[in-house]
C-alpha cells in the first residue's frame, strides 16, 4: 500500500499517550483518504463486562424522537467530517471530491429515499437498541417476517472512513437479508476523532457480544451468526475477530466466543499495513506474528469479496490478507469482481435491483445444509430495482470512489 503522508501537527494539546492515539488515527485515515482524493495517505481493548438486562431493548415509539436523534448523528458526522478536512488542510482538489460526491448521492436519491421510508416505517426495524454505555453503542435488527423458528443472524459493520461510520448505511442490505429469513444486525460504533481505532473495536466487539448472548430473544439462532463488514468496517470487524480469538488461544476471559461465528465475509476490505504503531491495526501483521499463530485454528471461514477496479482501497489489500491467513492454516478465499468499484458491490448492484452474485453467494453460505432455506432461494422473485439505470450509470462515472 502506499506510504503515509508526511507528519501532522498534533491534533490534541493532550499528553503523549492521547497524542499518540490521535496521530495513529490520524495517519490511518490519511492513507484511507489519499487513495480516494488522489492523494497519499488493536491495540489492547479491555472487554467491558456484558449487561445480562439491558435497560434500553424496546423499540422507541416516538417516530419524533427517532427523526430527531438521526437528525442529530447527521449533523455530528457533517460536523466530523468538515473538522477532520480543516485538520488535514484541504485544498481545491479535495472540495471538487466533494462536489462530486455530493452529485454521487443525489443521483441515487430515488433509492435512498425508498430505503429511508422502509427504515423509519417497517415494523420489521427494530432501530437504536442499546448494546453499551456509550452514546453511539447502538445497533439495529432487521427481522424477518417469517418468525417460524429460530434465524441465522448477520453482525454487519458499515463503513465510511472510521469518520463518518454509521449503522443506517446498512439498511439496504439489511432489509434485502431480512427478505431471505436472515436477521441483520447492523452494529454502530464510535467515529473519529470521537474515538481511537481500538475504541472502534471495543465498540463492534461489545456489539457482537450482544448479539451472540441475546439474539434467541429476537428469534436468532445464537449458533449460526456471521459476521462481515464494509470497507473501514471490514478491517475494523476483522481485528474484532483477530483480536477475540487471539484472546481465547490465550484463555483469556471473554463474553462471547469466536466459535459462535460461522464465517466472515469482507467486502471492499479496508486492511491497513504498516510499520511501528500501524502493526496492531494490521490484521494481516497480526496473523503472521508467531505469539498469535494459536488463533488461526479458531477462526472460522474467512471469504473476502473486491472489485478490481476499487481505486479507494486497491483489491490487493484482500488478496494480501487472503494469502497471510492461508500461510497460517486459516481457511480464507478472496472473490474478485472484475470491473467494480469500491461502492459497485455495496450500492449501485444493490440498488439496481435483479440478479446479484455477491448476494447470492452470501446467502447460499449462509443456508448451506438447509434445503428449505435453499429451495425458497432458488424460487425467491428477483429483487426490486431502485434506482434507473442511467442515474446508475451517470452515478458511476462521477462517483469520487
Amino acid at each position: 500500500m502506499a506510504s503515509m503522508s508526511p507528519p501532522i501537527r498534533d491534533l490534541r494539546q493532550h499528553d503523549e499517550t492521547a497524542t499518540h492515539f490521535y496521530l495513529d488515527v490520524r495517519c490511518l485515515i490519511c492513507r484511507f483518504l489519499g487513495f480516494i482524493f488522489g492523494t497519499e495517505t488493536f491495540g489492547n481493548h479491555q472487554q467491558q463486562q456484558f449487561p445480562r438486562k439491558p435497560e434500553n431493548m424496546e423499540r422507541q415509539s416516538s417516530f419524533s424522537r427517532d427523526l430527531g436523534h438521526a437528525a442529530a448523528e447527521t449533523y455530528l458526522i457533517t460536523r466530523l467530517t468538515f473538522t477532520l478536512l480543516r485538520y488535514l488542510g484541504v485544498g481545491y482538489r479535495w472540495y471538487t471530491r466533494l462536489v462530486a460526491l455530493a452529485c454521487y448521492a443525489l443521483l441515487l436519491m430515488p433509492g435512498f429515499l425508498q430505503v429511508a421510508y422502509c427504515y423509519f416505517f417497517s415494523s420489521q426495524v427494530r432501530r437504536s437498541i442499546v448494546y453499551g454505555d456509550q452514546p453511539r453503542n447502538r445497533l439495529d435488527l432487521y427481522l424477518p417476517t417469517n418468525t417460524n423458528g429460530p434465524k441465522p443472524v448477520v453482525v454487519f459493520v458499515t463503513g465510511g472512513a472510521w469518520i463518518i461510520g454509521y449503522k443506517a448505511w446498512g439498511s439496504l442490505l439489511g432489509l434485502q437479508l431480512a427478505e431471505r429469513d436472515i436477521i441483520v444486525a447492523c452494529v454502530d460504533y464510535r467515529n473519529f476523532p470521537q474515538g481511537t481505532i481500538s475504541d472502534m473495536v471495543k465498540d463492534v466487539s461489545q456489539g457482537v457480544s450482544f448479539v451472540c448472548n441475546l439474539i434467541d430473544r429476537f428469534g436468532g439462532d445464537p449458533n449460526r451468526i456471521y459476521l462481515m463488514g464494509q470497507s473501514a468496517g471490514a478491517h475494523i470487524s476483522a481485528c474484532v475477530l483477530l483480536e477475540q480469538a487471539i484472546k481465547e488461544s490465550r484463555g483469556e476471559s471473554t463474553t462471547w466466543s469466536v466459535s459462535q461465528i460461522k464465517a466472515y465475509f469482507g467486502l471492499s476490505g479496508g486492511i491497513m499495513e504498516g510499520e511501528g504503531s500501524f502493526e496492531q491495526f494490521s490484521p494481516e501483521v497480526r496473523i503472521k506474528d508467531p505469539r498469535n499463530r494459536g488463533a488461526a485454528s479458531l477462526l472460522p471461514p474467512i471469504k473476502l469479496f473486491h472489485g478490481t477496479s476499487d481505486y479507494s482501497i486497491p483489491s490487493d489489500a484482500s488478496i494480501n490478507l487472503v494469502e497471510a491467513l492461508k500461510g497460517v492454516g486459516a481457511e480464507a478465499e478472496v472473490i474478485l469482481y472484475e470491473g467494480k468499484s469500491h461502492t459497485d458491490l455495496f450500492l449501485q448492484d444493490p440498488l439496481r435491483g435483479g440478479k446479484d452474485d455477491l448476494f447470492d453467494h452470501v446467502v447460499s453460505v449462509i443456508h448451506a445444509g438447509d434445503e428449505e432455506a435453499l429451495a425458497k432461494d432458488a424460487s425467491a422473485p428477483p429483487r426490486k430495482r431502485l434506482v434507473p439505470e442511467i442515474l446508475l450509470r451517470l452515478a458511476r462515472h462521477i462517483s469520487p470512489f
